[in-house]
């Protein structure tokens, strides 16, 4: 197989692959963050429209009618905002749309009276423009993303106690590498318009779509189901930077009685072995509202709610490695004992606090 038909059967995946994701997500079987995955789901389907000028090539379609050329292209131009707002819903299912939401509309309609100048003529400049409008919306999009995954990321250690699957670091990687992709695929149109994506471009663009596709089909439901429950917990986000401030909550004598409450329940009820626990659990056991606790972790103990629990887990753990009777337990047994759902978040969790991983901790000891 030569390298043009190589790229041509690269192409064809890439255009079935995103298909059949997009059709995944959409319908969503897992029934994981709705909102969020219909709208990943349309946002790999509009992706997917950026290989159909070369996939019609390819089964001898003829040249796409003008006027439909126009539409296609402005549906286009909406893929970085369809991404931009399932990262909104992944980080705030309960998002509603106002009419201030129309202010995102701007800049399509912009690029869609570009489109329609130059199906009536042809300009160079108008055709520049046109492209480095499309490349300032997908990189402003795709920045704003990243920033919200990373204020999230910020955010689940606040009202989670095991996060690392839940921060959604999947997208934040995936983002970044968009990021590139949408700088180097506007430069290589800029230079060669009339030319379609070689097979570096095009094999990169595969690659990136089968890491989306495993980590995608592997998330887990963010927040709590509960409506109730996870309206408290976007509720105490929303006002983590009146935490950060130190903004009183309670007073000074609640805030000792409620530390001491903390720790009495932590250590006789042992709340942090529920690998599911979370800050609205935890407020429940110690009679609480989420905000009040919240605040008592981070203004009491200068900890945020991640690290408070973990703490806990680390010590249960750091027993059981060096205990006898657990000598046939694997890491992965000791990190369930523990509270932790995963070897990873075990390892990643334990390190972080210790400065060294399970299996340095109990060989050290055993050595001793």
């Amino acid at each position: 197989m030569n390298v043009t038909g190589l790229n041509n059967l690269i192409i064809i995946l890439i255009f079935g692959s995103l298909i059949l994701l997009s059709f995944l997500k959409i319908t969503n079987p897992l029934n994981v963050n709705k909102k969020a995955n219909f709208c990943f789901g349309v946002f790999l389907l509009l992706w997917a429209t950026f290989w159909m000028d070369e996939l019609a090539l390819l089964i001898g379609f003829s040249k796409i009618n003008v006027y439909l050329n126009v539409i296609i292209h402005f549906i286009q131009f909406f893929t970085p905002l369809v991404l931009y707002f399932s990262i909104v819903f992944f980080t705030n299912p309960n998002y509603k749309f106002s009419k201030y939401d129309l202010k995102y509309l701007i800049l399509p309609f912009i690029f869609l009276a570009l489109l329609v100048i130059l199906s009536i003529k042809s300009s160079a400049f108008v055709h520049l423009f046109s492209i480095v409008l499309m490349l300032i919306q997908s990189l402003f999009y795709v920045l704003a993303s990243y920033l919200k995954i990373r204020k999230h990321k910020k955010n689940t250690l606040v009202f989670s106690s095991n996060a690392n699957e839940i921060d959604l670091s999947w997208l934040e990687y995936i983002i970044l590498s968009l990021f590139l992709m949408s700088i180097i695929i506007t430069i290589y149109n800029m230079f060669f318009f009339l030319s379609t994506l070689n097979i570096f471009l095009n094999g990169i663009s595969f690659i990136i779509i089968l890491i989306i596709s495993h980590y995608s089909l592997k998330q887990k439901e963010i927040f709590p189901l509960d409506e109730k429950q996870r309206s408290q917990i976007i509720l105490i986000n929303e006002q983590e930077d009146l935490i950060e401030a130190k903004r009183k909550v309670v007073s000074d004598e609640e805030l000792v009685a409620l530390k001491i409450k903390l720790h009495q329940v932590m250590l006789e009820q042992q709340p942090y072995l529920d690998s599911e626990l979370n800050l609205i659990k935890l407020s429940e056991l110690v009679k609480s509202t989420p905000h009040q606790v919240s605040y008592a972790i981070n203004s009491g103990f200068n900890e945020n709610f991640f690290h408070f629990i973990n703490k806990y887990r680390v010590e249960r753990a750091k027993k059981l490695l060096v205990n006898d009777k657990m000598k046939h337990f694997s890491i992965l047994g000791i990190a369930y004992e523990s509270g932790f759902n995963s070897k990873t978040s075990f390892n990643s969790t334990f390190k972080k606090i210790t400065n060294q991983t399970p299996s340095e901790f109990k060989k050290k000891r055993t050595d001793l």
